[in-house]
Parts: C-alpha cells; structure tokens; sequence
C-alpha cells in the first residue's frame, strides 16, 4: 500500500544463519539470536523506504529502539493476550511461547515490554482489526505524520 519493500527480520536472519529461528533458539539460545536481530536490523536501517516486520523482542535492547526511531516510524501493533495467543496458538515458530502456560507468558512478555512499547511513535490495538484495516490505519497514520511535517 506504500509502494516500499517489505522486509520480515525474522526471515532474514533465517536466510543468513540458514536455519529456523526456533532452530537457533534451541541450539544457540535467545542471547545469540539477539545479537544476530541486532546485525539485521543495523543492515537493515541502512537501506530506505523500506516497511520492516520486527519481532516483539527487538525492543528490549534501547539501542535498537533509537535506531528504529531514529531511521523511521516505529509503529507497535499490539493485542489482548487472549487474542494474541489465539493468533499463534497452532504456531511452533514461537520459542519463547513454547511453555506449558502460553497464555501466562504472552502476559508475562507484554508487561516486561511495555515501556519499550510505549516509545514506538505510535501504537495500534490490532485486537478487533483486519490485516487491512491494520494497513490502512498505518498507512493513514504516516500520511498525517508527513502532512505535519510537510506544514511544519
């Protein structure tokens, strides 16, 4: 709806350790997968007109929230923890929701990452949304962004 590339972390980190992030989780552990979503998103913030998928973990580390701020709009979609584990429920691509209480770990995960959350330039509650009203509401949100700053 931009005209941007799209790009998903999560697969370009794939793509460059050549294995599934559950796999790397498993065999390396959430350290080493932190380090390697740093590089990506450095690599990334390089390049331009780009739309980027973040995992939600991205923000736990300040450094990589100024260079989501500072290279673009961090937007945060968020939902209930009842929606939320709905979305994923059947998913296996979720190391850190491979527990015996998913629903109590995506509440342990969203309060932990609140305040990283809270200092995206905006945030969106996707729990009664389409994809596409998703879509549109970002895309309506950078349009007013650029108009404001267009006026400024």
């Amino acid at each position: 709806m931009l005209g941007r590339e799209f790009v998903e972390m999560d697969e370009v980190i794939e793509e460059r350790e050549e294995k599934k992030i559950v796999d790397i989780f498993a065999d390396h552990g959430e350290g080493y997968f932190r380090q390697r979503e740093k590089a990506v998103l450095q690599d990334i913030a390089k390049r331009s007109n780009l739309v980027v998928s973040c995992g939600g973990g991205v923000v736990i580390d300040e450094e990589n929230i100024q260079i989501l701020k500072k290279t673009g709009f961090m937007i945060c979609l968020t939902a209930s923890p009842e929606v939320i584990y709905e979305r994923i429920n059947l998913c296996t691509k979720r190391p850190l929701l491979q527990v015996t209480n998913p629903k109590e770990k995506i509440r342990e995960l969203l309060s932990k990452r609140q305040a990283h959350y809270a200092q995206a330039h905006y945030c969106i509650d996707t729990s009664s949304l389409s994809v596409q009203e998703v879509a549109e509401k970002i895309v309506a949100l950078l349009s007013n962004d650029k108009k404001n700053i267009t006026n400024s």
